[in-house]
């Protein structure tokens, strides 16, 4: 049975993903993904999908806003762009996005499953289904406004979709995944995120099941007239708010409202680790490590976090700021994009998967032993703190090519 792995809150950001950063995002969202399928499966990969806190880490660490909702819109869209070419090779599709794109859904499934074979009217059904449950039967106060379909060509999957509260410039992520789910409406979520806002209904918890029960007896009895008077007298009773009470509350992460990465935000120790192992393995001979000329020490910083992301347990991502010192962001947080470095990253993991395709390991190997020699080194390593890290970043950012979405940064 599928279970629920926390939740978060996500202030609403506004604003759209500038075309440089988009387009990076497609290939190293797109990369990230081969890697993990060719070392785990593609499983595998659906799983880290159905992960809160994974799913926020690697919008991190490409670039994006490191805890806004922002990063939902923009990691569904990059796959969906990124993993198109590669269906064929991959056996991964992604549906739906955004606000239009969500109700083409159905169609896009249907569409898949007369190519690959599986039955798309099904999945279509599913996909309704999920956001029916998701906007009717869990009452939480938000609106949804995205939904995205991950399906495998053996017909598994996983649903990530987005609701709103306007009121509280709040949104909460919902996470599906199908793996081991028997039944819709006891307890079907893998996650739900947003902070707890007190009581709410939800119909979809497995606690729930005499309610839903009562509810279609109570329909069949009263009819829609009698359920009104019922519901009048029921508002002014003690029993109405001891019902509510009963329901599920998430326990829940919380992605805080402020924009810079601060100390409280990061696992240190784990930062420290990184640095560290990127220090050790380069830049002297992290040539003849991964045997791509040119690469520099920075852009081995940023590896040591992507590789974190292909191969770390999931425990490992319960601080998703720490994977936006990477890259940075696209509004300054915690520093500009640095270009030249992201784009040595993309030329790396793409050299690595191409050749490990081939048969050729040594450098997806390499970028392995980095997340190892990570973990190993966190347990003993200190380092500069944080505002030393970030005031680092600011000074070289030039150098870097740091951009964001305010233009390139001047000394």
């Amino acid at each position: 049975m599928s279970k629920r792995s926390g939740s978060a809150d996500l202030p609403l950001h506004g604003g759209r993903v500038p075309p440089w950063l988009s387009d990076r995002m497609t290939r190293l969202g797109a990369l990230i993904a081969e890697a993990i399928v060719h070392h785990y499966g593609r499983d595998e990969f659906l799983r880290r999908l159905s992960h809160p806190f994974w799913f926020q880490s690697f919008g991190s660490v490409m670039g994006m806003d490191w805890h806004s909702s922002g990063i939902t819109t923009s990691v569904i869209g990059a796959l969906k762009r990124g993993l198109k070419p590669l269906s064929g090779e991959l056996g991964l599709h992604v549906c739906g996005g955004r606000g239009a794109q969500s109700r083409k859904t159905p169609e896009e499934l249907v569409d898949i499953g007369y190519r690959v074979g599986i039955d798309g009217t099904r999945l279509a059904g599913v996909s309704r289904l999920v956001a029916k449950v998701d906007s009717a039967a869990v009452q939480d106060g938000f609106d949804l406004y995205l939904h995205g379909f991950i399906v495998a060509d053996d017909g598994k999957w996983v649903v990530v979709q987005q609701g709103m509260n306007d009121e509280r410039r709040q949104a909460r992520r919902y996470h599906w995944l199908s793996e081991g789910l028997e039944n819709f409406l006891d307890s079907p979520h893998r996650a739900i995120e947003g902070r707890g806002q007190g009581n709410i209904i939800n119909l979809a918890d497995r606690r729930a099941d005499r309610s839903r029960l009562g509810q279609l007896d109570i329909l069949a009895t009263l009819g829609p007239d009698g359920i009104a008077r019922e519901a009048s007298a029921l508002a002014q009773s003690a029993e109405r708010e001891a019902v509510v009470a009963d329901q599920l509350v998430l326990p829940h992460l919380v992605m805080p409202a402020h924009h810079d990465v601060r100390a409280g935000d990061i696992v240190m120790k784990r930062l420290h680790g990184s640095l560290a192992a990127a220090a050790d393995c380069g830049p002297k001979d992290y040539q003849d490590l991964l045997l791509v000329p040119g690469v520099g020490a920075r852009t081995v910083k940023a590896l040591a976090m992507v590789a974190e992301v292909v191969h770390g347990a999931p425990c490992r991502f319960s601080d998703p700021a720490r994977f936006s010192l990477a890259h940075g962001g696209k509004d300054r947080h915690p520093f500009p994009v640095p270009l030249k470095v992201y784009d040595e990253t993309i030329r790396v993991m793409k050299s690595a998967i191409s050749k490990g395709k081939l048969g050729r390991e040594e450098e997806l190997a390499a970028l392995k032993r980095l997340d190892i020699q990570s973990r190993q080194m966190e347990q003993y390593v200190t380092g500069p703190d944080l505002k030393e890290i970030i005031a680092g970043e600011f000074r070289d950012s030039e150098h870097f090519g740091g951009r964001s979405v305010f233009g390139w940064e001047r000394r």
